[in-house]
């Protein structure tokens, strides 16, 4: 896991290397082990090494085979990348590492643009052609590993992270109206290519993009699983369904223990780490490191799930750490948490990732996760109201379960300068859940909540708040092959016992039942989920500064409503609604936008 950046100049002029140094060089938490960089003519590549697999020198990027002619950086870990090398040794490729990052390049010289149909991980990837003067840039499947783009005329730049790019400087910084209805409608969510500013995108997930030199470009999708049944599996009983995810589940956590340092386990306590953790036991993995945070009640709510985990723990004789977190002001971690976030992120879950992965990058560099679970096996409320109805009753199904306004809402909010025409989250949601490709309502929210709400919500949560500490997060749950195998499962499976059903049937074969027969739980952050006292007042202040009167994204009189009543308005999953205005404030003027 790394940071990655680049410069493709397309107006014939040299790339700019001096940028890009300084744009990789924001990333040094995201790589705090090495560095490098390279360049040719109108390209130019800068590289952050976490060192993880092959810790030598020979796999330090940018990754130069001269005789393919190709450079190349890369972000994230490959788990077949042994796999890979040696089917490319026999097509006469040699190697001069023992990392996944050289298996990667060589793969594009051998398939082309179809390199990422062979790689089973995640992973971002540029790769400049020395010769043609061509850049191709890849995301894995499930966009687990991001890239923020900025074009201007004559020249794409490209980064692991949205202020990497600001770092570079000539970035258009005002605000996409499209982009900002999506934030204050979908729950936060702006999905690929926008993001809140206007000269910034990012590369959407399971996309390979070509740059020709002479300025022609063409992408090419290479993954979109259908949610429908398939007839191969039409006779499968619901044993079947459990013996076959079972087994790809395992697949999945044990391709996620290649690495040359330890891997550990962030343990909530629920049902989906604490199997995680089940089956590297089960697998013959012993003293694995496991960790569990927990928070000081407040008001009565309990800021811990101790008691889950610490008995999956003692179940699988697990190196065990409890990290608590004493009450007091929570405002410095807030502040630390939104400077690593790439893009404003309104869950509260994001204080507490920045402190678990603080305490735990002190003991391994790597961790298997629990993440996704709820989205690619209907773990969440709105999906069994999705069941009552029929496709084209999907959208105001979703909407009224999920969506935070509608267009009257916003109008309500925003200044009419910074107000998109129409609904466009709605137009979005509706345009998604009506793709062929889905064959039930639920088939098509858990598509939108996989394709796009789990990408830009929960996993850009995860990686920027662990990489902010040099951590890397490995997703078990987002294997690519697991997602596809379920994908196809009846949705009714899925739904039964209270949702996840056929994930708490396999938990049942190795863990406590009081794991599974339990309420669900969240990352508890108790002083977080009710405004007042000093972070109050931080979110006041980021209202009423300069920068926000300049901007002036909001109705004066909405705002002043909210801070006399900071806890009446909630959204239909509790969030707040004043928190989610300061907070995408106090993420503009931490990155210095004006």
């Amino acid at each position: 896991m790394c940071g990655l950046a680049g410069e493709a100049r397309r107006d014939g002029s040299r790339a700019d290397v001096a940028t890009v140094e300084r744009m990789a060089a924001t990333m040094g938490d995201r790589g705090p082990d090495d560095g490098g960089s390279w360049s040719h003519g109108g390209l130019a590549l800068g590289h952050r090494r976490l060192k993880i697999i092959d810790l030598s020198t020979a796999s330090g990027q940018p990754i130069v085979d001269s005789v393919a002619g190709l450079t190349g950086v890369f972000n994230g870990c490959i788990y077949n990348y042994r796999e890979l090398r040696t089917e490319l040794q026999a097509k006469g490729h040699r190697f001069f590492s023992q990392g996944d990052s050289e298996v990667v390049v060589k793969a594009y010289a051998e398939w082309g643009i179809e390199f990422v149909d062979h790689l089973i991980g995640m992973f971002a990837v540029a790769i400049a052609e020395r010769d043609t003067g061509r850049l191709v840039l890849a995301r894995d499947r499930l966009g687990i590993k991001p890239l923020y783009l900025a074009e201007t005329p004559g020249v794409v730049r490209f980064a692991s992270t949205l202020p990497a790019l600001l770092a570079g400087g000539g970035v258009d910084t005002s605000i996409d109206p499209v982009a900002l209805a999506h934030y204050l409608s979908f729950h936060s969510v702006v999905p690929a290519p926008r993001t809140i500013l206007r000269g910034v995108t990012k590369l959407p997930p399971a996309t390979v993009r070509i740059y020709e030199p002479d300025g022609r470009q063409r992408d090419r999708v290479y993954w979109d699983p259908p949610f429908t049944r398939h007839p191969d599996r039409a006779d499968w009983t619901e044993r079947d369904w459990q013996d076959a995810l079972l087994g790809s589940l395992t697949t999945a956590v044990q391709r996620r223990m290649v690495a040359d340092v330890p891997v550990g386990v962030l343990l909530s306590g629920g049902l989906d780490s604490s199997l995680v953790v089940a089956l590297l036991a089960g697998e013959g993995q012993r003293g694995l490191a496991t960790f569990s945070i927990g928070f000081d009640a407040v008001g009565g709510r309990s800021g811990d799930e101790f008691v889950y985990s610490d008995q999956v723990a003692a179940r699988f004789g697990t190196d065990h750490h409890q990290i608590r977190v004493a009450a007091g002001d929570l405002v410095p971690p807030l502040e630390a948490a939104v400077h690593a976030m790439s893009e404003p992120m309104v869950s509260h879950d994001c204080v507490a990732f920045y402190l678990l992965s603080e305490t735990v990058s002190r003991h391994v560099k790597v961790v298997q996760s629990g993440q996704g679970a709820d989205e690619i096996l209907g773990g969440y409320h709105w999906y069994p109201p999705l069941a009552e109805v029929d496709r084209d009753q999907a959208l105001p199904t979703y909407a009224k379960a999920f969506f935070d306004r509608d267009a009257a809402g916003l109008a309500r909010v925003l200044n009419p300068d910074h107000l998109a025409p129409g609904d466009p989250a709605r137009e979005f949601v509706a345009a998604h859940l009506a793709r062929p490709g889905a064959q039930t309502a639920v088939d098509a929210g858990l598509r939108i909540d996989t394709s796009v709400m789990l990408i830009d919500d929960p996993v850009k949560r995860v990686d920027n708040m662990t990489m902010a500490h040099g951590l890397e997060a490995r997703v078990p749950f987002l294997d690519h092959e697991f997602v596809e195998l379920a994908a196809t499962c009846p949705p009714e499976l899925k739904l039964a016992q209270g949702g996840k059903g056929v994930l708490k049937e396999i938990g049942r074969r190795v863990l406590p039942h009081e794991v599974i027969d339990r309420p669900k739980g969240y990352f508890p952050v108790p002083g977080l989920t009710h405004l007042e006292g000093k972070l109050l007042d931080r979110v006041r202040d980021a209202l009423s500064a300069p920068e926000a009167r300049g901007r002036a994204l909001f109705r004066g009189e909405y705002v002043d409503a909210l801070l006399r009543d900071p806890n009446a308005e909630l959204t239909p999953l509790q969030g707040n609604k004043l928190w989610q205005l300061g907070l995408l404030e106090m993420w503009l003027q931490t990155h210095g936008i004006d």
